[in-house]
């Protein structure tokens, strides 16, 4: 292959679709960071807390490498929002607490929101390298998706949809 499109994948420009999604999770990833934070000051479960740090360290390297990428072809970032205070569980008030339920309840969301952006992310990629970066996201938050689902379901928490318990009978005419 020659042209634009040839060699080194690094040396190829990048798309607008690639630049948006590249800025995007950047993005995503910054406000991540800044609400996981909010929510370790919230959560008073140990795994759930263990759950939010690696979340938050996930986040952290999307940012360093989607910012890295960005500010390499010459694009600006996104700006970072400014580190959360520490806060002691109990000096939040009761009424204004997210539960840890509720915490957990936001983060398997997220975490199965952010797998569809990253498969449509590596779909829309020519960019191998970009594509790449999507692919090892989504594989990290897969494997922190069913650590959450186990916890869920371990705490019980998981509020699942109607279960079909019963099937009905196919009549044949």
């Amino acid at each position: 292959m020659s042209g634009i499109l040839g060699g080194n994948a690094k040396d190829e420009p990048m798309h607008y679709g690639e630049i948006y999604n590249v800025w995007q999770a950047s993005m995503v990833a910054k406000g991540a960071i800044s609400f996981y934070r909010a929510f370790l000051n919230h959560a008073g479960d140990h795994d759930l807390k263990k759950i939010l740090s690696s979340l938050i360290d996930q986040a952290e390297l999307e940012v360093s490498e989607c910012d890295k990428l960005l500010t390499d072809n010459g694009i600006g970032t996104a700006p970072a929002l400014p580190d959360r205070p520490q806060a002691k569980l109990e000096d939040i008030p009761v009424g204004a607490r997210f539960t840890d339920p509720e915490i957990a309840a936001k983060i398997a969301a997220d975490v199965a929101t952010s797998l569809v952006a990253c498969s449509q992310a590596m779909g829309q990629s020519i960019r191998e390298d970009v594509g790449a970066l999507f692919g090892k996201y989504h594989m990290t938050k897969a494997a922190l998706g069913v650590k959450i689902l186990n916890m869920l379901k371990e705490k019980g928490w998981l509020i699942p949809p109607p279960l079909q318990v019963k099937r009905q009978e196919t009549v044949n005419a």
